[in-house]
């Protein structure tokens, strides 16, 4: 039920409240019999991100006040105290991290009733989201969180890394051995520039744990289980489902869960991929060559980027699933830092991580790239194999899915932008969306028709022809863009001078074949009519009504 507390103090409060009216973690609404729960929701979200960032412990929502004159005119908003108390779970079913208020507070004051709900700052590092979207207030205003404003939270995240807590039961018996000394191997290679071999053999345990930072002076860390622990360790973590699961999607079926030590569980799923050979013939060359559908090193990249940049805090698993054309890596939690692009094109580097003791571990393992080059690398590797690049969606703000595809697209067109001294890394990878069909700005749009490397119109951009002839795929380019009207008319007088008389269904199988095959049928309908009321009106061709042989003749 609602916080018991004093109707006296209560009435203080509200004084206060509404002497700080400008404060932008206080909100006034007048509500007189009932307000939306899901603008509610929004305002927590948007109080509770305003708390956090001006450093306030809470945030208020107070119904049963004019906004404008700051007038108490009381409220009738859920009078039941048990429909009240109710609002609570609601907010924490839609609010992520879950959260819910501190005090409901109901106050008797001589000119109404008035509800005040106390909203807990967002915790350092993490805004909170209503129905997957972030909040901020400007002015009396509802917005959308900023970036820097959301940057501004999440760059506390520091304070508050999951990873570098210290799992109080862990001792070095929970390591796996094995696991051990995969690390040890690789942390001798990647510093062997600065520490002899022997003398890293020569380290116990702990000391080798506290130099790759997975261990400190109060205990193993969470990280450290998570790379090393054995299976049977896995527990130390809970509630976390410590798991990487592979899924095969097609017309085979099958899945399976990998736990700690994901040090050798990356390998282990790895395996478990069916990276066959594929082969390419490159435009004015006889003889094929053959590439692994996937490249090793681009999928355990994508793999370990999973494991150091998942949230945690949402207790999930990472999941890849393989599919027959292509790979899909799914981690919880938003990109963290910037976007894919930054780092493909701009070799940009991130300032600080959602789990810094991790991503630490991880770079001195040699797992990662600590400087962010790991999604450049992966770009130029599909790249170099003739296949499309990776794309990333970032469409759901609670995850990040990374797709590494294994199916040629148009091979001889990506190597011939390979091939071209002159062009732009920015623009390999704008042509690579427009072959996908998927959507570019209209910086890149602007400069790819400068080049005269696109034709066609958004949402149905193709390679220009120039290009498709040059790499073999002209074909292809014709069925996208389809004949000239000049061409589709000359078939229907054709047919016509064939067959004397034919139907519009008739007509239709004819030049629907000639049509791009980016038109919907109804689109491909409208088409032909078009060009039947051209050809009429210039009378080359007349439409007889009448009689059972209804249809088109010449005219």
């Amino acid at each position: 039920m609602a916080k018991p507390t004093s109707n006296e103090s209560n009435l203080v409060l509200l004084e206060s409240l509404i002497r700080n009216w400008e404060d932008e973690t206080i909100e006034f609404k007048e509500a007189s019999n009932d307000f939306d729960t899901d603008k509610i929701g929004r305002y927590v979200s948007a109080l509770s991100n305003e708390a956090n960032l001006s450093d306030e412990p809470s945030a208020w929502l107070v119904f049963g006040v004019r906004n404008k004159t700051r007038e108490v005119v009381g409220t009738g908003y859920r009078t039941d105290p048990d429909r009240l108390d109710g609002l609570k779970r609601q907010i924490n079913d839609g609010t992520d991290p879950s959260m819910t208020f501190r005090s409901i507070r109901v106050v008797d004051h001589t000119k109404g009733r008035v509800v005040m709900l106390e909203i807990p700052a967002a915790p350092k590092g993490m805004p909170i989201a209503w129905k997957g979207h972030w909040y901020a207030r400007a002015g009396e205003n509802l917005t959308n969180l900023s970036i820097g404003k959301l940057d501004a939270i999440r760059g506390q995240g520091h304070l508050l890394d999951w990873t570098a807590q210290i799992v109080e039961d862990a001792e070095v018996s929970d390591l796996s051995q094995e696991a051990m000394a995969v690390a040890r191997r690789a942390f001798a290679e990647k510093n062997s520039s600065r520490i002899p071999t022997e003398t890293i053999e020569g380290w116990s345990d702990e000391q080798f744990l506290k130099h790759v930072g997975l261990m400190t002076k109060r205990g193993i860390t969470r990280a450290c289980i998570l790379l090393l622990g054995k299976p049977e360790s896995a527990y130390l973590l809970n509630p976390l489902m410590a798991e990487l699961t592979w899924k095969l999607v097609g017309q085979e079926t099958a899945y399976e869960h990998f736990t700690t030590p994901f040090i050798l569980a990356t390998t282990q799923l790895y395996s478990r991929i069916r990276n066959i050979k594929i082969r390419l013939l490159p435009p004015d060359e006889l003889i094929q060559r053959e590439v692994e559908k996937y490249d090793q090193g681009s999928v355990l990249e994508a793999i370990h980027n999973c494991i150091a940049h998942q949230d945690y805090s949402k207790y999930s698993r990472v999941s890849i699933v393989e599919y027959p054309d292509k790979l899909e890596f799914t981690s919880v939690g938003a990109f963290f830092e910037g976007n894919p692009d930054e780092y493909a094109l701009a070799g940009h580097m991130p300032r600080h991580y959602r789990n810094p003791t991790l991503v630490q571990a991880m770079t001195q393992l040699n797992m990662i790239d600590h400087l962010g080059y790991g999604i450049e690398r992966m770009n130029r590797s599909q790249a170099n194999r003739y296949l499309p690049l990776p794309d990333y969606d970032l469409a759901n703000p609670e995850e990040v899915k990374l797709t590494i595809f294994g199916r040629v697209v148009d091979e001889g067109y990506t190597k011939l932008l390979m091939q071209s001294s002159s062009l732009p890394f920015e623009d390999v990878l704008a042509l690579d969306r427009v072959q996908k069909g998927r959507p570019i700005s209209d910086v890149a749009l602007r400069r790819l028709r400068n080049k005269k490397l696109v034709e066609g119109r958004r949402p149905h951009l193709r390679v220009a022809a120039s290009v498709a002839k040059a790499t073999g795929t002209q074909a292809d380019y014709l069925q996208a863009r389809g004949q000239s009207d000049e061409y589709c008319r000359a078939l229907i007088t054709d047919c016509l001078r064939k067959q004397g008389l034919a139907s519009r269904s008739q007509i239709d199988a004819v030049v629907f074949p000639a049509l791009s095959t980016e038109l919907s049928e109804e689109q491909k309908r409208n088409k032909v009519k078009n060009l039947l009321a051209q050809l009429s009106r210039e009378q080359e061709i007349r439409y007889e009504p009448k009689g059972d042989n209804r249809g088109w003749r010449l005219g």
